[in-house]
């Protein structure tokens, strides 16, 4: 978590402002701890969304170095996610969770990037796909 990749961003008191509240895009912030065992499962699934995810803004927030963001928004336990649209906090998970719950947190779905099977068309109405 220390060395987080490129797309993920270290949220501070100091860029919080300018990195969540004006940000153009959804925010999702990972509020965590080295010293937390279930925010280092969840920590490659978030970087997996920043890498995958260029619509989405992702940060993280180390609550031991900002205690301050931590108790703004009532962090008690970790990994707490945050969502934020348009400087506005929408949507809120504590807990470790798998990649799909992260996204359905952003109201997203996982991509497809492989079609299994075969699609069936039939009168002229929209492909079945198996």
């Amino acid at each position: 978590m220390e060395g987080t990749d490129m797309a993920v961003v270290t949220i501070t008191k100091e860029n919080f402002e300018a990195e969540v509240l004006h940000s153009t895009k959804p925010v999702l912030l990972d509020f965590w701890a080295t010293w937390c065992g279930p925010c280092r499962m969840l920590s490659p699934i978030v970087d997996e969304v920043a890498e995958e995810r260029t619509d989405v803004k992702v940060g993280k927030v180390n609550v031991d170095e900002q205690p301050e963001l931590a108790s703004q928004f009532g962090v008690m336990s970790i990994p707490t996610l945050l969502v934020f649209r348009d400087g506005k906090l929408v949507n809120q998970a504590v807990g470790a969770r798998p990649k799909a719950g992260v996204l359905a947190l952003l109201g997203l779905k996982r991509k497809r990037i492989e079609l299994h099977g075969r699609c069936l068309f039939s009168n002229g109405r929209r492909p079945f796909c198996t």
